[in-house]
């Protein structure tokens, strides 16, 4: 059985969202962030090192890291689905989707926050962080232009990548972004996304009606 160690409003909640589209058995295990630090408890150590979510078990596998994760619940367990066949080319844009959420869509977005915090010692970076921003979520709704989902068909790759457009939309860009804003209406109302919403609890960066 599949288990995955799901911390509330993060990351973990579309691998929940990933195995409600393939409609596979698993199992939640929660974890709360603290109140006041907002940061992952303790507990989570014990299942991997770094204490980060998401992160799966299943038999005497530990998986971490969002596109690893989803990698290997598609190869493993979708039985072709979601995924393009991975002797087309198509699967290479795939996989560049896959790499590309965490890999450098995310990076500006979290040092956006983080720099936030900072207040006016903060401002110095606004312009490069700004423009890093623009820069990505550009490349996303450029993408994404005559089309309802990242490969012509919905994907894993969506699933991956809609951090970035929630994110984006928490921090108000939707109005420079309207593929963006369309594709993250169109996802946040899939039913599978909405059953994952309900089994995996709070999350700030759901849908808003």
């Amino acid at each position: 059985m599949l288990v995955v160690h799901h911390l509330n409003d993060s990351r973990s909640q579309r691998i929940l969202w990933l195995l409600e589209e393939l409609g596979l058995p698993y199992e939640i295990k929660n974890y709360a962030r603290d109140a006041t630090t907002r940061l992952a408890p303790p507990e989570l150590t014990a299942v991997h090192p770094l204490g980060k979510s998401p992160v799966i078990t299943e038999g005497g596998v530990t998986i971490n890291e969002s596109g690893a994760i989803i990698d290997y619940i598609v190869r493993r367990h979708a039985g072709g689905r979601l995924a393009p066949d991975p002797a087309s080319a198509d699967y290479d844009a795939y996989q560049q989707w896959l790499h590309y959420s965490e890999g450098s869509a995310m990076l500006p977005l979290m040092l956006f926050m983080y720099v936030g915090r900072l207040g006016d010692a903060g401002a110095p970076l606004h312009p490069r962080l700004e423009s890093e921003i623009a820069n990505h979520l550009g490349y996303v709704d450029t993408s994404l232009a005559g089309k309802d989902w990242l490969m012509g068909d919905f994907s894993a790759a969506d699933i991956q990548m809609s951090f970035v457009g929630e994110v984006a939309g928490a921090f108000g860009r939707f109005g420079q972004f309207p593929n963006i804003a369309a594709w993250v209406k169109r996802f946040q109302d899939r039913p599978a996304y909405r059953k994952a919403l309900e089994k995996g609890g709070p999350y700030n960066l759901g849908p808003r009606d």
